[in-house]
């Protein structure tokens, strides 16, 4: 069902210094910043030739990136994401085999301008897990 991983998501609470490690000390091609405000973040994308990396930093009150940040102030993998063909079958596949589908099961449109859904961590080996449609 699953296809490429798609990115790697990074919590930090300083976008402008993670991003800036990527680009001066690491060479990489970095993005702008991009508010998600339906899903309190900023993001930058950090480009690789075989995958991405989300560099995530809260924005707004109650944004799932500032609690995260709370529990590991210096920031961490917050998250990884997996391109589906139809996130909807996707999506109905898994909570038929018992996956707990977050938020009110219908899928956002992610960064990307895609449709995307997060699965519990619980149910994926202690990883929240992002769907994107491919």
């Amino acid at each position: 069902m699953i296809g490429r991983l798609n990115h790697v998501a990074i919590a930090v609470s300083d976008i402008d210094a993670a991003a800036a490690v990527y680009r001066d000390t690491l060479g990489a091609e970095v993005s702008g910043k991009q508010d998600q405000p339906d899903h309190g973040v900023t993001t930058v994308f950090i480009n690789l030739p075989n995958t991405k990396i989300e560099l995530l930093e809260p924005l707004g009150e109650g944004s799932p990136i500032a609690r995260f940040l709370e529990k590991n102030p210096s920031g961490g993998i917050h998250h990884v994401c997996y391109e589906v063909d139809d996130i909807i079958a996707a999506r109905d596949k898994l909570v038929k085999s018992g996956a707990r589908v977050l938020g009110d099961g219908e899928p956002k449109i992610g960064a990307h301008g895609k449709p995307v859904l997060f699965l519990h961590p619980k149910d994926f080996l202690g990883t929240l897990t992002e769907l994107e449609e491919a």
